[in-house]
């Protein structure tokens, strides 16, 4: 949970199960109307109960939460599908209207949509994002490469992945020293007990840290299963089918990070694709973590659609 709230060790593991219901129920309906009423009841509790364990949990309050959201998904269509109207934009973000988008982005960003320099916002989020990934001695690693350099050879390629189920623990704040690295230890533990541990892992960014604030990111831990029931802070999510452009990845976290770059920068704006409203997923090459720290082997995959 966040570094400056109660984390899940002092925390019943279902009330973070029944929250984290409740997210990903937004996460996946951000277009539609969600009312306290109904979003409590997917969590299974009160409404009362649960705007203030949700506060409490994440540090906002469930309306903060989704407009939020909604903006920052917004700030993302924005940023890859700049040719969307505002109107479009809105709708598919969960707005009533296209004024009431234009008020809310103003009333969080200080000015409207239609006059939001996204690049200058992306490029301090960056900053932001490297200073929390490296110490001032390191941080170079991670400047972003201009669009038309390929010093790697990346080569790109689309694949169409099934619909799936995931066991997962989110990890909020994900940035935090070793947060990721323990919650991957947990379900492996979880996996090892149910002779699952060698299947398909997966870790997926819900948020793009350069939008979104690093200590409001969400980074799932999670692995392939058949669907079952979730308890505790073991979730369960269920992905539609579909289809991802791709980079292997043998090395360094600066090697990925430099393909996600590329694919996002050089591949993407030429190829006739946007990424769609699912994560960037990394999805392991055996199981996380099998080489250490310092080097990943892994395929980088972002979820496109068509422009």
């Amino acid at each position: 949970m966040r570094s400056d709230s109660t984390t899940p060790t002092d925390l019943s593991l279902n009330y973070v199960e029944r929250v984290n219901r409740a997210i990903d129920y937004i996460l996946n309906n951000l277009d539609q109307p969600l009312q306290l009423e109904d979003i409590a009841r997917i969590a299974c509790f009160s409404q009362f109960h649960f705007h203030r364990i949700f506060q409490a949990m994440l540090g906002e309050t469930l309306a903060e939460f989704v407009k939020r959201v909604r903006l920052e998904r917004a700030l993302k269509i924005l940023s890859h599908a700049p040719a969307r109207s505002l109107s479009e934009v809105s709708l598919e973000c969960g707005f009533s209207s296209s004024s009431d988008f234009s008020r809310s982005f103003k009333q969080r960003y200080g000015v409207p949509p239609s006059a939001f320099d996204v690049e200058s916002f992306r490029k301090q989020r960056r900053q932001d994002w490297q200073d929390a990934l490296a110490d001032a001695g390191h941080r170079h690693r991670f400047d972003r490469l201009p669009a038309d350099e390929n010093p790697d050879k990346f080569e790109a390629r689309i694949c169409n992945l099934p619909a799936r189920s995931v066991a997962y623990i989110r990890v909020l704040d994900p940035y935090r020293p070793k947060v990721v690295v323990e919650a991957t230890e947990r379900l492996m533990d979880w996996a090892d007990a149910r002779g699952l541990a060698d299947g398909q892992w997966l870790g997926y960014m819900w948020d793009d840290p350069e939008i979104v604030a690093h200590a409001d990111c969400r980074y799932d831990v999670g692995l392939e299963v058949e669907p079952f029931e979730p308890t505790g802070e073991v979730g369960r999510f269920d992905f539609p089918a579909m289809q991802v452009v791709e980079l292997e990845v043998r090395g360094p976290i600066d090697l990925e990070q430099r393909a996600i770059d590329w694919l996002y920068r050089a591949w993407l704006p030429t190829s006739g694709y946007v990424p769609s409203e699912q994560p960037a997923f990394e999805a392991w090459i055996g199981r996380p973590f099998a080489h250490g720290h310092e080097h990943f082997e892994l395929k980088a995959q972002i979820p496109i659609e068509r422009a």
